[in-house]
């Protein structure tokens, strides 16, 4: 680690954010390829890769230096990444069948047949109409930049480029900012909606 990778790591531990997104964005493209790596999916990744930034800002008080600072993210990146994969994997997600696969003894009938179609039966209608009303009510008391942050990403479906150059942002300041605000808008959901 450079001297002046060495002072920006004191200046993030001090709580300069600055400072802390100068070291995302210096490993977040590295921490992301560890992560992809392990689970294969876009999203997933970007996902880890955002929580693991906001596990080492809360951790970085208790950093002690044993390693380096690249080496406690990976670890932590790792951690996360690896819960994941098992989570999913413990749940099957890794397994499909095709919709156009026989089933049964005869073979006459597939997957296709027998699965509901997209109407939503009235309980789960009325459970998305209880989700998306409680979204909106707790996105209505987040602090504005993360409500705005998350109605340009989520609502507007705008990329972290053009969030980013709208707000006059880096990228990784962005995803940090967003990756912050959704989990202040799961705080504020509760355990129920988790």
């Amino acid at each position: 680690m450079t001297a002046t990778e060495e002072n920006t790591l004191d200046l993030a531990r001090g709580g300069d954010c600055v400072a802390f997104g100068t070291l995302v964005t210096t490993y977040q493209d590295r921490i992301f390829a560890k992560v992809f790596s392990i689970l294969r999916n876009r999203q997933d990744a970007e996902e880890i890769t955002q929580d693991t930034f906001i596990r080492a800002q809360r951790g970085l008080a208790n950093f002690r230096g044993t390693a380096s600072f690249s080496t406690w993210l990976y670890q932590i990146a790792t951690n996360l990444a690896r819960n994941r994969y098992w989570y999913w994997h413990r749940r099957r997600r890794d397994t499909t069948n095709s919709l156009d696969c026989p089933i049964g003894e005869e073979g006459d009938m597939t997957l296709q047949d027998v699965l509901a179609g997209d109407d939503l039966s009235p309980v789960h209608e009325t459970v998305n109409n209880e989700f998306v009303r409680r979204v909106a009510e707790c996105k209505n008391q987040l602090k504005d930049a993360h409500r705005e942050i998350l109605e340009m990403r989520i609502d507007k479906d705008m990329a972290y480029e053009e969030i980013a150059e709208t707000l006059g942002l880096s990228i990784g300041t962005v995803k940090s900012r967003i990756a912050r605000a959704r989990e202040a808008l799961r705080a504020l959901m509760g355990e129920e909606f988790s």
